[in-house]
């Protein structure tokens, strides 16, 4: 199997570029970057893009690429892991691009089994599946349920699986044609940036292959950005996942019309994981985005209740916040024991 490329000027340039975005994960910087040197695709290049860091990431990438010479660092002002893959993206050599995240860790084969996918089924993105790891190394329940055998799927037959919260939208467990992502980028100061890119990804594409096999492992680590320490705090990720679901609904309206009902099932969902979220003293009338949800709510309340890929659960609670939604909350965050 030829895994090098030439880039035109006679060089031979690496197959796969890996790209890593580092921000204050020394502890877990080492292992990551290990378990990508460790491919049996031997042919590659890792990216660590220091974001800025304070507690000697950067310093520990410098260290780790005088060590092997497929690694180059690349130091930038802190702007969030977007913008580090951002450049990541505009600096890669390699054909294919990978994605990790620093405090992540990968099986010796993934990349191989991935590109092996790419070139047997004749596709621009080949998926492997994930688990998570807790902070004391056990198994968490499977956020997305790999497939029993390796599965073709169309591009449509994708974007369903997404809506439905079936679906793996993470770019860390993919290969993907660095040519997709040519004219494209992650959207930065934003949160559940995957899905907004992935979306545009699959205008392009016509279908991603899936393998079965868990060898990406996520380290849940209490701290990260979509897991803060501080209950208080009302993550951003919950207004911009309502954000992309308005996106999804234009797109679905414009390219995938049989998707219809699914797209507005993911539109009341998506906002009901966001009033089930919001802060209690932030449900104001001055709040222009909680008002546009409730407002989006009440409009939408004949397909709360007539939607059929809403569980009975989603309508009871879905109807509960439109007819009373601070009352409701206030009630939810009781019985949770949340002190917002």
């Amino acid at each position: 199997m030829e895994k090098n490329l030439d880039q035109g000027d006679g060089v031979r340039g690496p197959l796969l570029s890996v790209i890593v975005p580092v921000y204050n994960t020394k502890p877990y910087l080492e292992k990551c970057v290990k378990s990508i040197q460790n491919q049996t695709l031997r042919e590659l290049e890792i990216l660590l893009v220091d974001d800025g860091s304070t507690d000697g990431s950067g310093e520990l990438c410098d260290q780790l690429a005088k060590e092997d010479a497929r690694i180059r660092v690349l130091h930038k002002p802190n702007g969030g892991s977007s913008s580090a893959r951002n450049l990541g993206i505009k600096e890669a050599k390699g054909a294919y691009l990978g994605f990790i995240d620093s405090d992540d860790f990968i099986e010796p084969d993934m990349y191989e089994s991935l590109y092996q996918a790419i070139q047997q089924y004749e596709v621009k993105i080949a998926q492997i599946s994930r688990d998570e790891i807790d902070e004391k190394g056990q198994k968490m329940p499977d956020v997305c349920t790999p497939p029993k055998e390796i599965t073709v799927s169309s591009a449509e037959a994708f974007l369903e699986e997404l809506l439905l919260h079936r679906g793996d939208c993470s770019f860390c467990t993919k290969l993907i044609a660095k040519e997709i992502l040519a004219d494209k980028a992650f959207p930065e100061g934003k949160l559940n940036e995957d899905f907004f890119l992935l979306l545009q990804v699959l205008e392009e594409i016509s279908g991603i292959v899936i393998l079965p096999k868990q060898a990406y492992h996520v380290f849940y680590r209490i701290g990260s950005n979509t897991r803060k320490e501080n209950k208080n705090e009302f993550s951003r990720v919950f207004m911009d996942i309502v954000d992309h679901a308005d996106y999804v609904n234009d797109l679905v309206e414009r390219k995938y019309p049989a998707l219809k009902k699914q797209a507005k099932r993911f539109g009341l969902f998506q906002r009901l994981d966001y009033m089930l979220h919001i802060p209690v003293s932030q449900m104001t009338g001055e709040n222009d985005f909680y008002q546009k949800v409730k407002k989006y709510l009440r409009n939408n309340l004949g397909e709360t209740l007539t939607n059929p890929f809403l569980t009975g659960k989603n309508k009871v609670y879905l109807l509960l916040l439109t007819i009373a939604p601070k009352t409701v909350r206030s009630l939810h965050q009781k019985a949770k024991g949340l002190d917002r």
